[in-house]
């Protein structure tokens, strides 16, 4: 465009060219949303699966205070950590030496039965005396 009684044209930005920079900021920014979004239930799903670890390990250390060997055998319990309704599955199995015996502790959410959260093991042995 050329101004009367003057020899510089005016440049500026047209209005395609300002809608297509908005639409690139929006995606970034719905990028940037959706990214955080996904940090948050990482985060929430790592606090869940920290808590039934905890769970697991205090049944093991539970059973290595007692002193007492646990009797070979499947057995489920509720063990709540925090905030969070868990069920344990605890399973003793016999060793091939006669004086231990595993022990497994699988940690399951409540809602979702069929999805294991942690799974620790140790082997405990019969108890001095």
């Amino acid at each position: 465009m050329m101004l009367l009684g003057s020899s510089r044209t005016v440049r500026g930005f047209t209005l395609i060219e300002v809608l297509v920079a908005l639409a690139i900021v929006a995606l970034a920014l719905l990028a940037g949303l959706r990214a955080a979004g996904q940090l948050g239930e990482n985060t929430r799903a790592l606090n869940i699966r920290t808590m039934a670890l905890w769970s697991a390990d205090n049944r093991l250390a539970e059973i290595r205070l007692s002193g007492a060997q646990p009797v070979v055998g499947t057995r489920n319990f509720p063990c709540p950590q925090a905030d969070q309704v868990f069920e344990c599955e605890e399973r003793v199995t016999q060793t091939p030496n006669p004086f231990f015996v595993r022990v497994e502790v699988s940690v399951f959410d409540n809602a979702a039965r069929n999805q294991e959260l942690a799974m620790l093991s140790t082997v405990v042995g019969r108890a001095r005396q």
